[in-house]
């Protein structure tokens, strides 16, 4: 859909948070009337940007990665079309169940598990549900969407829930789980480097992704290297849910580069979107940046498995 992140591919700090004004006291982050107001409100806002492919119209609703590849790309569809989307259809986001955690300080955050208006409702594989992370910075700041993952509608995980049924939150530090939330990040880039550290599962974005890398890197009068970047701080920072098995499932950033050079006389291709972000004149090499938002199953020993990839293009440069 147009704004979302370029690319949909099959992906903590509450309690260890900096508390602020002396907030210690561990309460549900939002009532469910809060939530639903939150995430009838980003749509709108989204809505509004998307059919004029304007980012100011949704840049207080949005933040972390959502908001990075939403806003890189309503600003350069803006640039390809001025006049607005011209194929507009609204998002809606129906039926939705809330996850609040109990937690002391700030940052706050809750998951809302929604069905969208982009899938097949038939109970098959491309029934999907959509997980939106909604984070609030302070008492005075409003709640903004930082982080979506899409998941076949029998793959969401059941949350574990307190006697109140508020759900529980991960720490970053956890030492009950195979990898800390907070060494998600730079474990899962450093695997996309060198296939190290060995803790994550087989499948499309492990060791799929590195197969066609490495089958894509060279071909004919074209060679293209990769980076890869943890994405960990602030609105990227990764949060995530206890569930009732024990496991924990986390929401992370990353950050992504591809450098494509050519030989002479080989023409580099360029798409219009990529052209409106473009920094520097492209001769011989062009190089582009993504940003993504990953969803993994973290069990107490074991391999993690990467559930969810939501990957857009933020930048691109020549040279």
């Amino acid at each position: 859909m147009a704004g979302l992140a370029t690319a949909t591919v099959l992906t903590v700090t509450a309690s260890g948070c900096v508390t602020v004004h002396g907030e210690r006291e561990v309460v549900p982050s939002a009532t469910k009337a809060e939530a639903a107001r939150a995430l009838t409100a980003f749509t709108d806002a989204y809505n509004r940007a998307d059919k004029a492919y304007d980012p100011a119209l949704d840049a207080d609703r949005v933040t972390g990665a959502f908001g990075a590849t939403t806003q890189a790309g309503f600003a350069a569809r803006h640039v390809t079309s001025p006049g607005g989307n011209a194929r507009y259809t609204p998002l809606e986001l129906t039926g939705a169940a809330y996850t609040i955690p109990r937690q002391a300080g700030w940052p706050r955050w809750f998951v809302a598990d929604t069905d969208s208006n982009r899938d097949q409702d038939d109970q098959g594989p491309g029934d999907t549900r959509w997980l939106l992370l909604f984070i609030r910075n302070g008492p005075e700041q409003g709640w903004k969407l930082a982080y979506v993952s899409i998941l076949g509608v029998k793959d969401v995980p059941a949350f574990a829930k307190d006697k109140d049924g508020w759900a529980k939150p991960v720490r970053p530090d956890d030492p009950a789980l195979a990898v800390a939330p907070k060494d998600l990040s730079t474990g899962y880039t450093s695997y996309l480097q060198s296939g190290k550290p060995a803790v994550f599962a087989d499948g499309g974005h492990t060791s799929g992704w590195r197969e066609a890398r490495q089958k894509n890197a060279v071909r004919s009068g074209r060679v293209s290297q990769f980076v890869d970047q943890p994405l960990d701080d602030g609105d990227f920072a990764p949060l995530g849910l206890r569930t009732a098995d024990g496991h924990a499932l986390v929401f992370f950033a990353a950050r992504h580069f591809e450098r494509q050079t050519v030989a002479k006389g080989v023409r580099l291709d360029i798409t219009p979107d990529e052209k409106a972000m473009l920094t520097g004149q492209v001769t011989t090499s062009l190089t582009r940046e993504w940003i993504s938002n990953e969803l993994a199953l973290v069990p107490p020993q074991g391999k993690v498995v990467v559930m969810d990839r939501v990957q857009g293009l933020v930048a691109t440069k020549g040279e």
